[in-house]
């Protein structure tokens, strides 16, 4: 998918990212170079039904090892490169780092201790129905968890290794285990296509801004800072567009509304 990972980086670049570099199997990036010019796009090495093939990971690595943070999922697919990226990225990458969408799906598959072993700040922002993924048994079987008992799974995930989790949907939670918050933004218009891979570049743009002491903000307030500001764009898109129409590509046009909105707040 080339939209995913173009939403991602646009909304990097709106939320304070100086530079954003994009890498996508070739096919796909070269669609992704069209949405901005300002998202440095690099074309890896590609299977025939388009995903990354496993020649990509170590132009891969490279690129990452020069960033400050990464975001990690979104279009990323389900082949068995893109489960080889996910390890290595989850385990070798020291700095913060984002996993949506299909890096969710492959962190899924862990066992408790690989999950635990990662070398840097990790935050994932899991819908519910992929933090079933991530429940004990490890299946979507049987009857369906009720929210809080979903929130109490993130929770007690996100202490056991050492994680930040946000689980999205209304009132979207946010828990690194020991806190809790629940979100005040956002609304209904904001369930549909892409709105997940734009919170996904706000959260990896925000792991490197600085706080007010000059120094970056911790994982659980750049999460925390990321879901606010998401949502309060999409309640300025609503506002302006209605629910009905609103999509993905709207919330970046109003992000930087939100951000003096936050500042304001203090």
């Amino acid at each position: 998918m080339a939209g995913a990972p173009a939403l991602a980086a646009m909304a990097a670049l709106r939320s304070g990212a100086g530079l954003v570099d994009l890498a996508a199997p070739e096919g796909a990036a070269r669609i992704a170079a069209g949405f901005d010019p300002c998202v440095m796009t690099h074309g890896l090495p590609a299977r025939d039904d388009g995903t990354f093939a496993h020649d990509a990971l170590d132009p891969l690595l490279s690129l990452a090892s020069r960033a400050d943070s990464l975001a990690v999922g979104p279009g990323l697919g389900r082949s068995e490169a893109t489960g080889a990226i996910v390890a290595r990225l989850w385990s070798d990458f020291p700095g913060p780092a984002v996993f949506d969408a299909d890096g969710l799906w492959w962190l899924a598959r862990f066992d408790p201790d690989a999950l635990a072993a990662h070398a840097g700040p990790r935050v994932l922002t899991p819908h519910a129905g992929e933090m079933r993924r991530f429940l004990a048994d490890g299946s979507a079987a049987g009857a369906e968890p009720s929210r809080a008992m979903l929130e109490d799974s993130a929770a007690v995930l996100a202490e056991e290794c050492g994680l930040v989790i946000v689980l999205k949907g209304p009132g979207t939670l946010i828990t690194d285990g020991m806190r809790r918050a629940h979100n005040t933004t956002g609304n209904p218009g904001m369930a549909t296509g892409g709105c997940g891979d734009v919170l996904t570049g706000v959260t990896a743009a925000l792991f490197r801004q600085p706080s007010s002491t000059g120094a970056f903000l911790e994982p659980f307030d750049s999460a925390r800072l990321a879901v606010w500001v998401h949502g309060d764009a999409g309640d300025r898109a609503a506002a302006d567009l209605g629910e009905l129409s609103l999509t993905a590509r709207d919330l970046l046009g109003f992000l930087p509304r939100a951000f003096p909105a936050v500042i304001a707040r203090g």
